[in-house]
């Protein structure tokens, strides 16, 4: 087999935003779609009869499973609207390392053989989707009929807890659970929680100028975010969980959707795609933490993070000094930072650019689908000659789910296949993790903690704690006034404070 015939290449992308918030102008996910679609196909570069061809040919269709509008049969209703009938047809569970996933596996059939055209899609019409709630007009005009009626819009934060250890003490949602990492990190690194505060305003201002610059982004033409707006707390900017104010949280409200396509490099020579529409896949890597967060080694540390961008990098024969662009995910600034203290990046400032895209709060938090926008503008900046190697980290649940991905101007340096695996596990179980007691008693010191706040100030606190005795891990939540106040403090330090 001629290896770099079989290479696997990015050879189109799109995006479309709808920044209309009206009843009237509210298109559906699925529509969208189909509009990122046909802009990726454009992409190409082909000749309308060689477009037709392209898209015709299409025999992997991988769709990132919708927040807005639960499709019955999504990747089927893109097929029917394409004229296509590919022989795979997938919808991704929820996830935001879906895109990094996909896309890692649809290199690998391209290489393999399996696969000639392989196309990646999602979008999202959670703005439309709330005008048209609030207009009482559920469902939308003219969207698409479901097997069961929607009535509210989706959120990450109201969705029902499992049963379980955290449900017991109502935490589980994001916005609750990547506090408690931004703590447990910023104490790691003997910051204080004012130097904390101003480092996440600063992280987030710089995401908010190449926001400013993105023409998908939800953002653009607006005024932009600085360091002292992000960071002060307002009525318009209230807090959410400490440490984090609202414009420090994952904006989800958005109108947006990405496409991209994958071909060989024997194909897309036989279509004619031009060359300097390709850009070469090389690999990447995944993997998870526990899906239970307090069954995670320390809150200072994301292992899944850690191996998965040192994988992708060994899976793609590169070092960390071979990327010129990188996006990390950041629904919260925690997941940028933990990427940037393990790579030995500045967290503010840094020299290598480390997000494309500006984030979850000035991009806009596409659902599960953010890191597919990483995707299709990491090809534009390759392909502009902004840096030759990209690496794409995608991030899920609640710090738990991660896929890196590497992107390049020329194929592999070792001259070899695409990988032909992911090279981790699909979970992390090598790590120590504390025994949990479920009903803790005696004395007990802080590991990480939170206080989650409503319009009216602080609301409930949440603990994890050590117990002195035997060093075993527990949640505890408290709502009494003297226990807020202690922990909103950010004079005294609460983490490693002893209680009985």
């Amino acid at each position: 087999m001629n290896i770099r015939r079989q290479t696997p290449i990015v050879v189109g992308v799109g995006d479309i935003v709808n920044r209309s918030k009206t009843v009237e102008n509210a298109v559906e996910p699925l529509d969208l779609m189909y509009e990122a679609i046909s802009n990726a196909v454009r992409d190409t570069g082909l000749a309308p009869s060689a477009a037709t061809t392209l898209q015709a040919g299409i025999d992997s269709l991988d769709v990132i499973k919708c927040w807005t509008w639960p499709y019955v049969d999504l990747p089927g209703l893109i097929a029917q609207r394409l004229a296509i009938d590919p022989l795979r047809k997938h919808q991704s569970p929820h996830g935001g390392n879906q895109p990094g996933l996909l896309f890692d596996e649809a290199a690998r059939r391209i290489s393999k053989g399996e696969s000639r055209v392989a196309l990646l899609t999602g979008g999202e019409a959670l703005a439309s989707l709330s005008a048209c709630a609030a207009a009482k007009r559920l469902p939308p005009p003219n969207w698409t009929p479901l097997a069961e009626a929607v009535t509210t819009v989706f959120s990450p934060t109201t969705r029902e807890l499992s049963a379980n250890l955290g449900a017991t003490h109502n935490i589980g949602s994001p916005i609750q659970v990547y506090p408690l990492f931004e703590t447990g990190f910023r104490a790691h690194r003997s910051q204080s929680v004012q130097d904390n505060h101003a480092e996440s305003a600063q992280l987030y201002a710089e995401f908010a100028q190449v926001a400013k610059a993105n023409e998908y982004a939800w953002s653009y033409g607006n005024e932009t975010g600085t360091a002292q707006s992000i960071g002060t707390v307002t009525k318009k900017n209230r807090m959410i969980c400490t440490p984090y104010p609202l414009l420090m949280n994952a904006f989800n409200t958005v109108n947006l959707a990405a496409a991209c396509i994958l071909t060989s490099v024997e194909h897309a020579m036989e279509l004619g795609i031009s060359e300097d529409r390709w850009i070469y896949a090389l690999g990447g890597a995944g993997t998870r933490d526990s899906d239970d967060f307090w069954q995670r080694p320390n809150f200072w540390w994301s292992p899944a993070i850690s191996r998965s961008l040192d994988a992708a990098m060994e899976a793609s024969c590169l070092g960390k000094d071979d990327i010129d662009l990188y996006d990390f995910y950041s629904c919260f600034p925690i997941v940028p930072k933990l990427a940037c203290h393990h790579l030995g990046i500045p967290i503010v400032n840094p020299p290598k650019s480390i997000t494309l895209l500006g984030g979850l709060t000035s991009f806009g938090g596409a659902g599960n689908n953010y890191s597919m926008h990483a995707i299709t503008e990491m090809t534009r900046q390759l392909r502009k000659g902004n840096g030759q190697t990209g690496l794409i980290l995608a991030n899920g649940g609640v710090v738990t789910y991660q896929y890196a991905v590497c992107l390049s101007t020329k194929p592999r340096r070792d001259g070899q296949p695409y990988p032909d695996r992911n090279p981790l596990p699909e979970y992390v179980t090598d790590v120590q993790v504390p025994v949990i007691e479920e009903k803790a008693d005696g004395v007990a010191t802080i590991e990480t903690c939170t206080v989650e706040c409503d319009k009216k100030g602080p609301l409930r606190a949440y603990v994890v704690g050590r117990l002195k005795a035997n060093g075993h891990r527990f949640i505890a939540n408290h709502d009494d006034e003297r226990t807020l106040k202690e922990l909103c403090s950010t004079e005294i330090e609460q983490i490693g404070r002893q209680e009985s």
